[in-house]
C-alpha cells in the first residue's frame, strides 16, 4: 500500500481532519494530498508532471468547481479518464448519485452522521481502494 497517494477534495476541514485520522488509524501510511475545491483538484490531477493518486475521494459541493463539474473534466481527459473516483459526500440527493454514475464515478458514498461509524467508512474505503482494487495498468 506504501507510495500510492490518495487525493482527499474536500472543503470541510472538520470532515478533512475526521478522513485523515480514520486512514492513519487503519495503518494506511499512504500520503494524502488535499485540494480545497474543484479547480485545485483539476490543477494537481491534469498536471502532466504529476503523478496520478491511486485515487480520488472527492466530495460534490464544493466551491469554484463542484464536485461533478470535476468528475466530468476527469472522464473527458484521456490522462484520468480511468482514474478511481469515489464520491465521498453528505449529499443524500438522488439526483447527485445518478449524476455520479452518469459521469463514470466508480463508487457513490454518503458520509455517515455518526462519528464512528464515519471513520469506519472510511477506513474501509481507504482498505479497499490501497489494498484490495486492482487498478488499470499504464
Amino acid at each position: 500500500m506504501k507510495g500510492r497517494t490518495i487525493l482527499l477534495v474536500e472543503d470541510n476541514r472538520q470532515d478533512e481532519m475526521l478522513i485523515l485520522r480514520a486512514l492513519r488509524k487503519v495503518n494506511l501510511a499512504n500520503e494524502v494530498e488535499v485540494a480545497r475545491d474543484g479547480q485545485q483538484a483539476l490543477d494537481y490531477l491534469l498536471a502532466e508532471d504529476k503523478p496520478l493518486p491511486a485515487v480520488v475521494m472527492l466530495d460534490v459541493g464544493l466551491p469554484r468547481i463542484g464536485g461533478i463539474e470535476v468528475l466530468e473534466q476527469l472522464r473527458a481527459a484521456p490522462r484520468t479518464r480511468l482514474l478511481p473516483v469515489v464520491i465521498l459526500t453528505s449529499s443524500d440527493e438522488e439526483r447527485d448519485r445518478l449524476r455520479s454514475y452518469e459521469n463514470g464515478a466508480n463508487s457513490f458514498v454518503r458520509k455517515p452522521l455518526d462519528f464512528a461509524e464515519f471513520a469506519e467508512t472510511v477506513a474501509r474505503l481507504g482498505v479497499y481502494w490501497l489494498a484490495t482494487n486492482k487498478p488499470p495498468q499504464g
